[in-house]
């Protein structure tokens, strides 16, 4: 099949380096299906690195524009900072370019270039209203809950009849009459993390630090029960009125007990950090569509503990590969358990159930349906 992948979010770009999880995931999708013999065009904002056909939009202006209001480069971080200093001024600038990349896929895809278009990504509100002038199918895929914000949940429900994969059971509950034509896990090439069998004494938190991903409430574990408590990832104090860091997290840091490491940027530092962990700990306070971390975790052979929200019961094996638990409470009985936990079944367990190839094979088996 000659298949459009679509991510039109400007964290698609190389040039920009933060926290983007889809990037990998579209980039390990596009090159898996190429790889099954497909052809394959990647349209991102910006040049990303990959094996297959990157087709992008001119980038000049708004690289132009970025320095001009910040001060900074887009390498130096200018687009991170622009969302933080002026976020209006960013999502039109951004907005922009999602439109003509848009634009330019679905031209394409008329002109006969493409069998089927997948959006693959949280910006896809333009994709939608115009996928009707498509001539040919097209498939969504969303990486946050359908109901997290105010824009998907007065948008979602307008197209029910466009096709949705979705990447956990738990996604498909909060609008649960769209047309979801499967369910497709997330994959991970377990050979980016080294398997540990011998952790060292703490516990672990990676990933954003905002409050739906509970981090004061793995603090507050850690405190009560007397353990370590390491935190990676990055804080958004100053973004948009941002408090949390400030108020809910920064005053426990003590570097002793509850220690801040800040963010990792490599394979080998989250593969240090996650699989010299106890347990990773996963207090969220919304629905989880996923969350790659559990996989990387668990690729290390470090188990999870994570709430009963969302997709981690979906994901976490409970008593096998971590636990599930309901509260703060629970989540400090488990610390004494961890231990039992063999960890290179852990491991085994995500190479089975979370490996690339069946990521991608599912992919490719919607695709011939719709």
């Amino acid at each position: 099949m000659k298949i459009a992948i679509l991510v039109p979010h400007i964290f698609m770009w190389d040039k920009i380096n933060t926290i983007f999880a889809p990037k990998e995931l579209a980039l390990n999708l596009a090159d898996g299906l190429q790889i099954l013999g497909h052809d394959i065009t990647l349209f991102t904002p910006g040049s990303v690195r990959t094996k297959v056909k990157n087709t992008n939009v001119d980038l000049k202006y708004f690289e132009e524009e970025v320095e001009k209001l910040t001060g900074k480069s887009i390498k130096e971080g200018g687009t991170t900072e622009l969302l933080k200093k002026k976020p209006l001024t960013f999502i039109t600038l951004t907005r922009q370019i999602q439109t003509e990349l848009v634009a330019k896929c679905y031209q394409m895809a008329n002109d006969g270039k493409f069998d089927l278009v997948h959006v693959y990504t949280n910006e896809e509100e333009i994709a939608m209203a115009f996928a009707r002038f498509l001539k040919v199918p097209s498939v969504f895929t969303h990486h946050e809950p359908f109901n997290f914000l105010a824009r998907y949940r007065t948008n979602f429900q307008k197209y029910k009849d466009l096709d949705f994969i979705s990447i956990s059971k738990s996604q498909q509950k909060a609008f649960p009459n769209l047309n979801f034509v499967g369910n497709v896990y997330h994959g991970i090439d377990v050979n980016r993390f080294k398997l540990n069998e011998k952790p060292k004494n703490y516990f672990a938190y990676l990933g954003r630090i905002i409050k739906p991903k509970g981090v004061h409430l793995a603090i507050q574990a850690c405190l009560e029960s007397g353990n370590r408590l390491k935190i990676a990832g990055k804080h958004y104090s100053g973004h948009g009125g941002d408090k949390y860091w400030e108020k809910k997290i920064k005053p426990f840091i003590d570097n002793k007990q509850i220690e801040y490491v800040g963010y990792l940027k490599s394979d080998k530092e989250k593969s240090d950090f996650l699989g010299g962990a106890k347990a990773l700990l996963m207090p969220v306070q919304w629905e989880e569509p996923f969350g790659m971390v559990m996989l990387e975790s668990m690729t290390t052979g470090t188990p999870v503990i994570g709430f009963n929200k969302g997709s981690i019961p979906e994901v976490v094996k409970d008593g096998e590969t971590g636990f599930v638990v309901r509260d703060v409470k629970k989540m400090k009985e488990k610390f004494k358990e961890v231990d039992k936990l063999d960890r290179v079944k852990i491991r085994e367990k995500v190479e089975k159930e979370f490996s690339l190839e069946k990521m991608i094979r599912g992919h490719e088996q919607i695709y011939k349906k719709v």
